[in-house]
């Protein structure tokens, strides 16, 4: 075979490009399907009760309406792990926004009409949406997200802050958070006798499967999910969401396919969000920097009928060396819908606030932040003891600081102007968990030469499709012409979700395996491909298994710029760079894009994300995108996206380890304290609004 220059790590222009701005790509709701109707969801209009009557006589009376679906007329369901999916499954209302009840229609506009239609009447109990840290019921979870536990203590954590020279005691709060992607939920289902087939905007068409397979009591291999191209998701379509269920309770109530899809407004109470957080970071230090204490504990919420708490401390339990240790989760259930995932849930949160508690530990200490960090550098996992299979903060920190000019900085808060500006630089760091998942593939090459592998990944727009396209290119020696990936099809066997950062990891592993079975049996026969083709199955569960006990982590470094308005408080970012130690780049481009569009959701998450609960009706007030803000281009000048080679053998076989959610979690974090050096002003509070910039605490 003649030996080709390996695709992985170039540059390569995503292989769906065309096909997404011509429109040739299929999203979800765009499938054709034959006889397809339209249902809308009616939602509830209180946060806690039960629904009385549902009157449906007016939708009904309307020449294109079908049915009109509630409680006693849909499809009995199994029960569900997530309890937010029993969808129509019991008159009780837990949160307003709950689906209540659904009206089927040959047209989209007749099924909205209709739903505006129906009237619901409602036995409405009090309700408590309202988060507050010293209420009386807020418990220790034994487990959060992941399988964490929700509390771990070393040492004598209380001693040693009390005796600590330099102490460092603040509370920083997040809000509630939306995920917002471009495309909105979406599902087109089809019943064919027991089969179902969903078209659905999805991150896992695997996962989903089984999960509405136990939901509607099918075999896992009678529901098939179709995801080919997914607009977004950032965690809020990693699992099936009510909408998705709803539709296929409509489809198999009517005996007729069903389209379904959210509108901006109704997906902020019906796909998940990310839950508002107080935290008290307590953090004590000798003299010279080395910490003697740490302290972070997290408050945060989850529904009445589900537990879902955000592990948002465990990122302070790997990050830096102290022997008295303490970091607590405590949740509270309100009458409200249930969080869940969210661009890095808990680093994303959790490091915002460590990082600016160290931020203010430098400043008390009057050392360099860097230098800071460098002091408290472990040998080892702080909290398991286990090896690091590769660490190199470090490394980030100090390459990040040369790019960027850290030496010219004046360590002196609100010392720079120009004009009526006030500049102010920051720094924070950020790591991510290298989650892995055992997955499946298929490699196959036809008498012509060309290769075919399928494997139920999902690419949410990251470039997921052309980086697989990579690893089996360079596997089979082929060039990546000759290489088509098929990905988004649950059919193709197990595989994990796009979330956590874990799908080029496993997926790879598994499309790397199968590439090479291949390419070995075709070296077997010489390369003569058999009149049918050549086809194998790769599993990597036993692979999986088999790796050593070892401390799993990228790491990286984020630096920020601010200009902040001396009258008015405003902020502005002129530049964000971000160093990153995340293994073996895949793909230079795509990698690039992900980098800085996660630094660009933390300049987000810094300068203007925030949902605003109304307590009077259990709803957030700003449930759109003209009042839920998200950062745009006019936001910040310039953003860089870096990274050191790390070459890590302990990971998998093709070195990766995920880099979608590992740019986001430093960045709020040195976008604060970037403010505070430029104004000497410390805001705890996200986002940094200006009347907070303009309130807040001087803390030079």
């Amino acid at each position: 075979m003649t030996t080709l220059e390996r695709s992985v790590g170039a540059p390569v222009s995503r292989i769906e490009g065309r096909d997404k701005v011509t429109g040739a790509a299929l999203y979800a709701y765009e499938y054709p399907v034959r006889d397809v109707v339209y249902a809308w969801a009616v939602q509830s209009t209180v946060a806690r009760g039960r629904v009385r009557a549902v009157d449906g006589s007016a939708a009904l009376a309307q020449p294109d309406v079908l049915a009109v679906l509630d409680s006693g007329s849909v499809p009995r369901l199994h029960h569900a792990d997530d309890p937010e999916l029993a969808v129509l499954q019991s008159p009780e209302v837990a949160h307003r926004g709950q689906i209540v009840a659904a009206v089927v229609a040959t047209t989209l506009e007749a099924a909205r009409e209709g739903a505006a239609a129906v009237r619901v009447e409602y036995d409405e109990e009090e309700h408590d949406a309202l988060l507050r840290a010293d209420d009386p019921r807020i418990y220790v979870p034994d487990a959060v997200n992941g399988g964490y536990p929700g509390e771990l203590e070393s040492g004598d954590v209380e001693s040693a802050l009390a005796t600590a020279p330099v102490a460092v005691d603040a509370t920083y709060t997040t809000p509630p958070e939306h995920a917002s992607p471009m495309e909105p939920h979406a599902t087109i289902a089809v019943w064919e006798g027991d089969t179902l087939t969903l078209y659905n905007g999805d991150q896992g068409p695997w996962v989903s499967a089984t999960v509405l397979a136990a939901l509607f009591g099918l075999p896992a291999e009678s529901v098939h999910i179709v995801a080919d191209h997914v607009g977004g998701g950032f965690g809020s379509k990693g699992l099936p969401r009510p909408p998705t269920v709803l539709a296929a309770l409509a489809a198999r109530a009517i005996g007729r396919p069903v389209k379904l899809a959210v509108t901006r407004q109704q997906m902020f109470t019906m796909v998940s969000y990310r839950t508002p957080t107080v935290q008290r970071v307590r953090l004590g230090a000798e003299k010279d920097g080395r910490l003697t204490a740490i302290w972070h504990d997290a408050v945060q919420q989850s529904s009445r009928i589900a537990e879902f708490c955000e592990q948002t401390v465990t990122p302070t339990r790997v990050m830096y060396a102290a022997p008295n240790r303490r970091t607590t989760h405590r949740l509270l259930r309100l009458d409200v819908p249930t969080p869940s995932w969210m661009r890095a849930p808990g680093e994303t949160p959790g490091m915002f606030a460590l990082e600016s508690a160290m931020d203010e530990l430098a400043y008390a200490l009057a050392m360099d932040p860097i230098e800071l960090r460098v002091a408290n550098e472990p040998s080892v996992d702080p909290e398991s003891g286990l090896p690091f299979s590769s660490r190199n903060l470090v490394g980030c920190l100090r390459e990040g600081a040369a790019r960027f000019g850290w030496d010219r900085r004046d360590p002196a808060p609100g010392v720079r102007r120009d004009g009526r500006w006030l500049l102010g630089t920051g720094v924070a760091a950020s790591n991510y968990p290298v989650y892995l998942m055992p997955a499946t593939a298929t490699a196959r090459v036809e008498p012509g030469g060309r290769f075919l592998v399928r494997i139920a990944a999902a690419d949410i727009g990251t470039g997921a499709r052309t980086a697989l396209t990579q690893v089996a290119a360079d596997e089979l020696g082929a060039p990546l012409d000759r290489v088509t990936v098929e990905v988004g099809r649950s059919a193709y066997g197990a595989a994990p979700y796009a979330g956590g950062s874990l799908g080029m990891g496993s997926w790879g592993w598994a499309v790397g395996k199968a590439c090479r079975a291949l390419a070995a049996e075709l070296d077997d026969r010489s390369r003569a491909v058999p009149p049918g083709g050549l086809e194998v199955r790769a599993d990597t569960t036993e692979d999986f298994r088999a790796r050593k006990n070892l401390s799993r982590y990228s790491f990286g470094a984020q630096f920020a710029d601010v200009r902040v308005d001396a009258d008015t408080g405003q902020v502005r970012v002129d530049r964000l760079l971000g160093i990153f130690a995340a293994g073996r780049i895949i793909n230079a481009r795509t990698a690039r894009s992900q980098l800085i569009g996660g630094m660009c959701m933390g300049l987000s998450m810094a300068l203007h994300e925030t949902l605003e609960m109304d307590p009077r009706f259990g709803d957030f007030a700003n449930h759109d995108l003209a009042t839920y803000h998200v950062a745009t281009h006019a936001d910040i000048r310039t953003v860089e996206a870096h990274w050191l080679e790390e070459q890590d053998d302990e990971l998998n076989p093709i070195g990766a380890k995920g880099i979608g959610e590992l740019g986001i979690v430093g960045t709020a974090a040195a976008i604060a304290n970037a403010v505070h050096h430029a104004t000497g002003v410390r805001v705890r509070d996200l986002p940094i609004l200006l009347e907070r910039v303009r309130s807040g605490p001087a803390t030079a």
